[in-house]
Formats: C-alpha cells, sequence, structure tokens
C-alpha cells in the first residue's frame, strides 16, 4: 500500500471513530456503531468523489465503478419488479402471478403482449456472439419508437408552445394617457410593468432571428439588430448555464453538511 493511500485510510479510521464517540460511542449500543459505520462510508465515498479534483486516484474509480454497479443494478431490479412482474406477467398467466403474488388481471387472449417477451428475449441475443446480430431488431424497435414519441412531445413543448407563447399583446387599451397618469393605481402599473415585458420578449425573439438570417448582410440596421440578438442569446445562455451551476452547488453544499453535520457533528 502506497504512504498516500496508507494516510487517507489512517484519517478515514480516525474520523469513523470520531462519529462513532459522537453517537454514542461504546454505551450507544449496537446502533450506534451501526449508524457511525454506515455515515463513515457514506463520507468515504464522498470524499473519493471530491478527490477527482485533485487528481485520478483508486479511491475515485472505486466509488466511480460502485456508484455505476449498484445504479445499474437498482435500476434492474426496478425495472423487473414494477415491468415484468407489474405490467407483463399479470396480463399473462395466472399462474406466475400466483407465484410472484401479484393480482392477476383478467383480458381476452391478445397476442400482442407476446411482442415485448419477444423483444426482450431478441435482447438478449446480445450475449450471444454468433447470434448477437438478432437484438439490433429490439434496439431498433427501441430507439424508433423513442424517436417517434419524443418527437411529438418535442415538437409541442419546445416548438408549437414556444411559438404560442410569442404570440402576446403589445400594447393595453387604456382610456387615455392622461387618464392613465392621473388615476394611477397598482393594477394600471402592473399592466405597463407586463406591456415592457412583452416588448422585451418580442424585441428578443425578433432580433434573436434576424442573427440566425445569413441570407442579407449584417450591416447597418439589420446588423445593429443582430447584434442585439447576440446579446439576448448570450444572456439566454449565461442564465441557463447560471442556474445549472447554482443546482450543482446546491448539491456540493448538501454533501458539505453532510461531512460536517451528520459525519462529524462540528455543525448543528
Amino acid at each position: 500500500m502506497k504512504k498516500t493511500s496508507l494516510i487517507a485510510f489512517i484519517v478515514v479510521v480516525i474520523c469513523f471513530l470520531i462519529s462513532w464517540f459522537s453517537k454514542g460511542g461504546l454505551f450507544g449500543g449496537d446502533g450506534a456503531m451501526l449508524d457511525g459505520f454506515l455515515v463513515t462510508v457514506a463520507a468515504f465515498l464522498t470524499l473519493s468523489i471530491l478527490s477527482f479534483l485533485y487528481q485520478d486516484n483508486p479511491f475515485y474509480k472505486f466509488a466511480e465503478h460502485l456508484f455505476v454497479g449498484v445504479s445499474a443494478a437498482f435500476w434492474m431490479c426496478m425495472g423487473f419488479w414494477s415491468t415484468i412482474v407489474g405490467n407483463l406477467i399479470p396480463r399473462l398467466s395466472e399462474g406466475l402471478s400466483e407465484w410472484f403474488m401479484v393480482p392477476y388481471i383478467e383480458y381476452d387472449y391478445n397476442f400482442f403482449f407476446w411482442i415485448p417477451v419477444i423483444l426482450g428475449l431478441f435482447l438478449l441475443m446480445r450475449l450471444s456472439n454468433k447470434h448477437g446480430w438478432i437484438s439490433r431488431w429490439s434496439l431498433a424497435f427501441i430507439v424508433g419508437t423513442t424517436a417517434g414519441l419524443n418527437l411529438i412531445r418535442y415538437l409541442r413543448s419546445d416548438f408549437i408552445n414556444q411559438i404560442s407563447a410569442s404570440f402576446i399583446p403589445l400594447l393595453v387599451e387604456w382610456n387615455g394617457i392622461g387618464d392613465f397618469f392621473s388615476n394611477l393605481s397598482l393594477s394600471a402599473t402592473g399592466q405597463l410593468v407586463a406591456m415592457l415585458a412583452n416588448w422585451v420578449i418580442f424585441l428578443g425573439v425578433f432580433c434573436g432571428l434576424i442573427y440566425f438570417y445569413f441570407s442579407k448582410e449584417h450591416t447597418g440596421l439589420f446588423g445593429k439588430a443582430s447584434r442585439v440578438g447576440i446579446w439576448i442569446l448570450m444572456i439566454t445562455f449565461g442564465a441557463a448555464f447560471g442556474y445549472t451551476v447554482m443546482g450543482r452547488i446546491s448539491l456540493l453544499v448538501g454533501r458539505i453538511t453532510f461531512l460536517f453535520s451528520d459525519w462529524l457533528g462540528l455543525i448543528e
């Protein structure tokens, strides 16, 4: 064992003892020992992942492979018990339903229920070197079906709804500009702010589309609108990136809080 690995192991053991004693130590019963061990394992895996910030190392590789393996096993079990046992078996066999202790669903015989069984068996042929090509039929069906369903879903959410959300009123009907300023109220102010926001959205969409219009040279007024479109795009990308970073920062804060609170007990 390398010197660095030995030092890291000793540090983890010392922190485990600190966590154990903070939860009751020798007088806390078997539960304190188990809690301290589980918390220390979680802290070790957390520190192993964070150690990649220093350099690639065996601790990081161990935690990474453990995470991938446990995740794959978990979702395989979830898929088996929720999809195969929960949906397929109750529609195919009453005997298997009783064996798995799930309620049998009485249906008239339908051959279409056997199609996922056949495609699933085709997928398992991937394990065979000689007949592995058969699995491509199942993969083609999965990829094609998923692409077709997601095409309609994203077409509605990211295209049609985006276009319909751009059709917004740019003017608000008042009795007169003098009447507006003489009877300035919270509702009227809200209408003015909403109108200004609609104008910002309209100009942002319009200038952003101009930036992607390459059939005309971006000069003069057209070029200025194109540069405004660049600013709009950069602000949008920056806000999206900042939102993503803040989400990751919240995860980091959660893990640091776990280390200093649940593991070491330094903060309440």
